[in-house]
């Protein structure tokens, strides 16, 4: 592809998602003035009654006595150099509990992201290729039962039957080094990852049906290609656009959602810090946990769109070959 083309792509997209994030900052940044209550009582949650010294100097940080605007320029300036404030709950660098919490709920959420790839695309083509068979209808079934099962619930059976029964897995913590780390999230991340798998094999399935209704499916199988090059380079590859959008979806929802997951099985990441914010009401944390995860979405999408470009030639910044 055209470099200049390219950049013209990733320039709109960028552009777009930058005003996007704005608009969505401006919407986190006011819950503090949202809240019942004045500004300086959210701020000052969780404390005794304030001496008027301590009300003035929330004031003067805040610059609550200037307009929205004012305020708002302020938050944004200092957010773009991921500066967030202290947390009212601890008092530690909002920024500094972030990364030290991001780690664990990416590794997590990559983790079940992956197991949903590796099995739901596979479950969708068998799928697909034993239509209307058994194993068709078993597949199904199995998306349907995992999608209807809250992540929590599908989490507290996991860890009764295979950590607490049978003892194969660790009941908490998070794990030291990266194969300590599979071990010990393996049960949170297959917890996570039956929520996602449905849409995967429902999307593969579609996809490869469709796929291998087509006439180029038949004149590469009358050639006498074999029968896995024949559903793997041409009907998998023509199948995975819908596959790629819903996975970016998912991805985002894995990176983003894994909240009650981490309670449920005690791990300490973002999920666990946003709960512990909101009951406590430490708006600093809070405003920080929203703008990271609508980064964190957009960023995804951002990749998904650029992604559609390797995976189907005929696409071409938006404009699909006719």
């Amino acid at each position: 592809m055209p470099n200049a083309q390219w950049r013209a792509f990733l320039g709109k997209r960028v552009l777009a998602l930058v005003v996007l994030l704005l608009v969505i900052s401006i919407g986190v940044f006011s819950l503090i003035h949202a809240a019942p209550g004045s500004a300086e009582q959210m701020l000052l949650s969780g404390r005794r009654p304030p001496s008027p010294e301590r009300v003035a100097a929330i004031q003067e940080r805040y610059r609550l006595n200037e307009s929205f605007l004012n305020q708002y320029g302020h938050w944004v300036t200092r957010a773009v150099r991921f500066d967030f404030g202290q947390s009212i709950r601890t008092g530690e660098d909002v920024a500094l509990a972030l990364r030290e919490r991001a780690a664990l709920t990416v590794f997590l959420g990559s983790y079940a992201f992956a197991l949903i790839m590796a099995f739901g695309v596979p479950l969708g083509v068998l799928a697909a290729v034993k239509r209307g068979r058994g194993i068709d209808r078993a597949t199904i079934a199995l998306s349907v039962v995992g999608v209807s099962a809250p992540a929590f619930v599908t989490g507290i059976f996991l860890l009764y039957v295979f950590a607490v029964i049978l003892g194969w897995f660790p009941a908490f913590g998070a794990g030291e080094g990266f194969f300590d780390q599979l071990r010990h999230l393996a049960l949170p991340a297959v917890a996570l990852a039956l929520t996602g798998l449905a849409p995967i094999i429902r999307y593969t399935r579609t996809g490869m049906l469709e796929a291998l209704d087509q006439d180029y499916i038949v004149f590469a199988s009358a050639r006498g290609l074999a029968r896995r090059k024949v559903l793997f380079a041409y009907g998998l590859r023509n199948a995975l656009i819908p596959v790629v959008t819903a996975g970016g979806l998912i991805l985002g929802v894995m990176l983003t959602g894994a909240v009650l997951v981490e309670v449920t099985f005690s791990l300490p990441g973002l999920g666990a810090l946003l709960i512990e914010s909101v009951n406590f009401q430490d708006v600093p944390v809070v405003q920080a946990l929203a703008m990271l995860t609508a980064a964190m979405v957009i960023t995804v999408n951002l990749l998904t769109d650029i992604l559609y470009l390797f995976i189907d030639p005929r696409i071409r910044f938006g404009k699909a070959a006719s």
